[in-house]
């Protein structure tokens, strides 16, 4: 059984598409799940723009911005020059990773491949400004530092601008108005419309660099929210990486889904209907509280037959935008979160959801875990979703949320039919 509570109130689960084990043991759903922190330091006249390499004010810290929404109608430009970077403000920037996970060297050496004329004739004309040549300069220095490897400004620049490791950036470290460091903002913090944008222009980045890369299998797409959750920055952003394979996990359930196409309804959804572990839904998109995972999480599925996320409506992305948004919000901005999107590899065999899991990382997995591979998460399913249904209720009663969206018992059997494989 994938969910079994036992009779001294023990819950044991089993991860459906991972086999994980699980044990929730009573007396200790009890504890703080905010992560202990430095104590706040206050912050000086315009320091809330410069707190990190992600801030406006150090724009010339990253590398050359393919593209950034500006405005109050989030209108988007592209490959904005190193003179012009400080002429709009931009609330949401797109950027290559500085110290990318798999790097424009690994597609050149492993795959052969070459940056197309365009990207080519964007890395000349980006030298050719003096402002862009000197950030070049610098970017190059700070890497050559780090690997001990030397590029010519030529080839700096044209794997600065061609990579295919992006980052998408939030313009606030900070919360307007804030006075000391530990007034972060976090996705839940945005109102609806500003995640909202934030979320489609990540789409809209992942067929960009799927599109850009003819090599890669797969575009991992993630949010790590605060350092136990593995940023390097205290500051909003999401991260996009090609990969040449889907990775294990992918492998595993294309497997499972060669027997059962339904696997994600039978596995995940019909399980949540059973056990009364539906969270909210909207009319597209459902979420869940997650069996079988390390740490407490929910699961967000998109309800739409589409199965990759640019395939989808604009509506469909909001959809899923406005659940992930007020789970994010429910869950408050110091506890240490990964936001993980999954969906269908492009020419893979068999249908797959959009789905996204939204773990609160609250625990270290220690000796216990790795000697028994039973890991030991403090939240069981039925607890998140209690916890998390009274937040929800009260955002929504303070105007914090998406209109549409249900909570808990407002949910009906028939939020949790997906149409992925139809």
């Amino acid at each position: 059984m994938p969910l079994t509570r036992l009779p001294d109130g023990t819950v044991k689960q089993i991860g459906p598409l991972t086999g994980t084990r699980v044990w929730t043991v009573p007396g200790r759903a009890n504890r703080p799940i905010t992560v202990a922190r430095d104590e706040p330091r206050a912050l000086g006249p315009g320091e809330t723009e410069r707190l990190c390499a992600f801030c406006e004010a150090r724009v010339l810290e990253t590398t050359p911005e393919k593209s950034r929404l500006v405005g109050d109608d989030y209108r988007e430009l592209r490959r904005v020059p190193a003179s012009e970077l400080f002429d709009t403000v931009a609330e949401f920037r797109r950027f290559g990773n500085l110290f990318e996970i798999v790097s424009a060297e690994y597609w050149r050496e492993n795959h052969g491949f070459r940056q197309p004329p365009d990207v080519v004739g964007w890395a000349r004309d980006y030298l050719q400004d003096p402002v862009g040549r000197q950030h070049i300069e610098l970017l190059a220095a700070v890497r050559a530092a780090a690997s001990g490897v030397h590029q010519s400004l030529e080839e700096a620049a044209l794997d600065l601008v061609g990579g295919s490791h992006d980052v998408v950036v939030a313009r606030r470290h900070v919360v307007d108005g804030a006075t000391d460091d530990d007034q972060l903002l976090s996705s839940g913090l945005l109102t609806p419309r500003a995640h909202a944008e934030y979320f489609a222009f990540t789409v809209r980045s992942l067929d960009e660099i799927a599109r850009a890369q003819p090599h890669a299998a797969y575009v991992a797409v993630f949010q790590n929210w605060l350092r136990p959750a593995g940023a390097s920055f205290e500051h909003l952003h999401k991260q996009l990486v090609a990969i040449d394979e889907h990775g294990p996990q992918v492998d595993h359930e294309l497997r499972l889904l060669a027997g059962d196409r339904g696997l994600y309804q039978h596995a995940i959804a019909d399980l949540a209907v059973q056990h009364g572990l539906i969270v909210a839904a909207n009319e597209g998109a459902v979420a869940f509280a997650g069996v079988g995972h390390r740490y407490p999480a929910f699961e967000v599925y998109s309800r739409s037959a589409a199965n990759l996320p640019h395939e989808h409506s604009p509506a469909a992305v909001r959809a899923m935008s406005d659940i992930v948004h007020a789970l994010h919000a429910a869950t408050g901005v110091h506890v240490p979160t990964n936001e993980e999107w999954h969906y269908r590899p492009p020419g893979a065999p068999w249908p797959m959801p959009w789905r996204i899991v939204l773990k609160w990382r609250i625990s270290n997995p220690a000796g216990f875990e790795g000697g028994t591979k039973i890991y030991v998460n403090t939240i069981d399913p039925w607890e998140l979703r209690r916890r998390t249904i009274g937040r929800l209720t009260h955002l929504r009663l303070v105007g914090r949320l998406a209109a549409g969206i249900r909570i808990g018992d407002e949910c009906a059997p028939q939020d949790a039919r997906l149409a992925y494989a139809d």
